[in-house]
């Protein structure tokens, strides 16, 4: 049996003994108790005991956590830990069978939630680009803004520009994804989803499908992009770049959070045997 304490939501503290969660506040437990149905006055993203399914295999087992604003959050585990699956769940891309997770205010489970709402309000880079290959990099960027915003063109362009320039990529504003390296790809990828203003950002092993030189531009962005304050979560294999942006870190093996903690703490004395475990073969290599 373990033992763990979930981070605090509005200073409550809970406590997750053998799998059971056990509130120590007003929040939804796994025995049963309501959600409360807003969300702190600094969080951004809340999970409560989230399930996902994939067929009979559950890959998501109980999900509790939250995030608050300005906060940069990495996720670490093996492979196959439910890392990304959760990241898809909280911007409405994957449904979730159990639980629930509030994005700004908005319950992804309540049926007057516009889950469209809650995607333009969370940008997301993936592993793979997923650039649109017949538009250029600002046409690119400009796609969401105009259609989803309703941004005036004019205007979605000079933001576009300004944020192509703020990603590195002031010269290649023209350019087709064909003509671009995958770095350049990713940044351009970045600045879109920035283009929609969002109040979080998902980072999906961003740097995974980059050659090695390449690696570094984009974590260059990131890095901004923490230091000026933007609310980040980010399933990386990057452990250097954890190290160094993360407030927190989160481990998950097997659809659970086996331990949180901040960054320091958890890399240097991490407290369950399994993350203790992964910690020091991943730093080793």
């Amino acid at each position: 049996m373990f033992e763990r304490t979930v981070w605090p939501v509005s200073g409550r503290a809970s406590v997750e003994v053998g799998g059971g969660l056990v509130a120590k506040g007003n929040r939804r437990t796994r025995n049963g108790s309501a959600l409360t149905s807003e969300l702190g006055l600094e969080e951004v993203v809340r999970a409560e005991d989230v399930h996902k399914f994939f067929g009979s295999f559950e890959v998501l087992r109980g999900i509790s956590c939250s995030i608050t604003r300005g906060e940069v959050v990495v996720i670490i585990g093996p492979s196959g830990a439910g890392k990304s699956t959760f990241l898809r769940c909280i911007n409405g891309l994957e449904p979730f069978q159990r639980g629930d997770i509030n994005v700004g205010g908005l319950w992804l489970k309540d049926r007057n939630t516009d889950v469209h709402r809650v995607r333009a309000d969370v940008g997301m880079v993936f592993q793979r680009f997923n650039l649109f290959s017949h538009r250029t990099a600002i046409e690119n960027v400009i796609e969401g803004p105009i259609y989803v915003r309703r941004t005036a063109r004019p205007d979605a362009v000079k933001h576009g520009m300004e944020l192509l320039r703020k990603v590195g990529l002031e010269t290649r504003v023209h350019a087709y994804p064909s003509r671009l390296s995958g770095g350049e790809q990713q940044r351009v990828a970045i600045a879109r989803a920035l283009a929609m203003n969002p109040k979080i950002m998902l980072f999906d092993e961003p740097t995974s499908s980059l050659d090695p030189e390449l690696v570094g531009e984009v974590l260059g962005v990131m890095r901004q992009l923490a230091e000026e304050g933007m609310t980040m979560i980010i399933v990386t294999h990057q452990m250097a770049f954890a190290r160094e942006v993360a407030d927190r870190v989160i481990f998950m093996d097997e659809g659970v959070i086996v331990e949180e903690n901040e960054t320091s703490m958890l890399f240097s004395s991490p407290e369950n045997e399994r993350t203790k475990a992964f910690v020091a073969k991943i730093l080793e290599t």
